[in-house]
């Protein structure tokens, strides 16, 4: 890794999951639930339900959770880029792309084989997730490694 991966990552990962928080907790307050129960909703696919009893630990386990896993989605991106540098010349292209792949790895993988309890989703909330994976979750992580990488490719 060259040292422009740190920042790529960093910048990459810290966009993403603050726009996928941002949006996540907004969508739960607007259903008329407490902010604290989606960082708790993260934290549940360590701990289960009882992750909804943790109160501010949970909380802080879960959106530590979201990091890590934006930053480690941000790393993917980059190293992959090394070698298949249309990720960086068609970087929106595939940074929405990128949102698509993470938002099914997450759902049909990820979510599944953890603790997390399941959620009833409605069409619209999935839609919205879906977009929100594109958009807010996979193109700033696509544009962060081009921003980093514009000079080695």
């Amino acid at each position: 890794m060259s040292s422009k991966s740190i920042p790529a990552i960093l910048w990459g990962g810290l966009i993403a999951g603050v726009l996928d928080l941002i949006y996540a907790v907004a969508s739960v307050t607007l259903r008329g639930y407490p902010a604290i129960v989606l960082p708790q909703a993260i934290a549940s696919g360590l701990f289960g339900m009882k992750s909804f009893q943790g109160g501010l630990p949970t909380a802080i386990t879960g959106v530590a959770l979201e990091f890590l896993i934006t930053f480690v989605a941000t790393a993917v991106y980059y190293v992959a880029s090394r070698k298949l540098t249309f990720l960086i010349r068609q970087a929106v292209l595939w940074g929405v792309l990128y949102g698509v792949a993470i938002y099914f790895f997450m759902n049909f993988i990820v979510v599944p084989l953890s603790a997390a309890p399941k959620f009833d989703h409605t069409w619209a909330s999935r839609a919205g997730d879906f977009v929100v994976h594109m958009l807010f979750i996979g193109l700033p992580m696509a544009l962060s490694v081009r921003r980093y990488s514009a000079r080695e490719c």
